[in-house]
């Protein structure tokens, strides 16, 4: 009988032991209920060297419009100053965008070169309408700017990769939900966000338990990011993983024959 508790006792142990895993992650620790918290603004994003930008302009007579619209045809610019313009069919419109190039600038049909570092999409927009206008090219243009390579780069203890953003907005805890979340080994009082802006970049760190993240400097995500989940210990190569993994399985084993002898002797 007392062989048969023994026993029992053991492989309980070994079971409760190996069951046995790492709590769950936790945010927003001292968040409060029905408790009011500020809004953060979210701050526009601005235009970078190398951003690829989607320019759109729109116009009553849509044919008007159509030399400063990328890949809707050709146009002409004759001697008398008007434009002349034909399409190409809509199978071949496609949407390649202006690359801002090393000096902050693009390359704009008819305009020429335009400065577009620094600016935000919509002052990008205002700015082309007004030359449309005052130079007497259109009269009442729709002009939409937006960015087409918007994208996070994710690394460290969560799904690592690169993010591509449809719109302009995405905060740090959409980037890390759409990662899979942070895992185990990952610091939760510790994630970094690099920022490239005005040609350098700053490494800023936040704690996504506590609900000041929402005031966090790099809340909102801009375009080239880059989030890094710091790891509580560094992570062991495959192969010591392996060996460590055979270790206590020898152990375990060696352990569970030890105790089948000890009982055994047992009266």
């Amino acid at each position: 009988m007392r062989k048969c508790l023994y026993l029992s006792a053991v492989c309980t142990l070994m079971l409760v032991t190996s069951c046995y895993g790492p709590k769950g992650a936790t945010y927003f620790e001292d968040m409060r209920e029905n408790v009011a918290y500020p809004i953060m603004e979210q701050q526009e994003i601005k235009i970078q060297q190398n951003d690829k930008l989607s320019i759109t302009v729109s116009a009553k007579d849509p044919e008007l419009a159509t030399p400063f619209n990328v890949g809707f045809g050709t146009y002409r610019v004759e001697n008398d100053g008007n434009i002349s313009t034909s399409s190409v069919g809509t199978s071949v419109i496609k949407e390649k965008g202006y690359v801002v190039n090393a000096n902050g600038d693009i390359n704009y049909p008819v305009l020429g070169r335009i400065h577009a570092e620094g600016l935000t999409k919509l002052e990008l927009g205002e700015y082309i309408r007004k030359r449309l206008i005052e130079e007497g090219l259109l009269k009442d243009p729709v002009v939409t700017v937006d960015l087409l390579n918007l994208k996070i780069t994710m690394m460290g203890e969560t799904g690592t990769g690169v993010l591509s953003i449809d719109d302009s907005r995405i905060t740090l805890l959409e980037a890390l939900t759409r990662s899979g979340g942070i895992n185990e080994n990952g610091r939760m009082d510790k994630v970094g966000v690099i920022r490239e802006e005005g040609g350098v970049r700053r490494l800023m760190i936040t704690d996504v338990r506590d609900v000041s993240v929402f005031d966090f400097p790099g809340f909102y995500l801009q375009q080239n990011d880059i989030v890094y989940v710091y790891p509580k210990a560094a992570r062991p190569s495959q192969r010591l993983e392996y060996n460590l993994r055979l270790v206590s399985l020898v152990t375990s084993f060696s352990s569970i024959v030890i105790s089948l002898l000890v009982l055994t002797k047992i009266k």
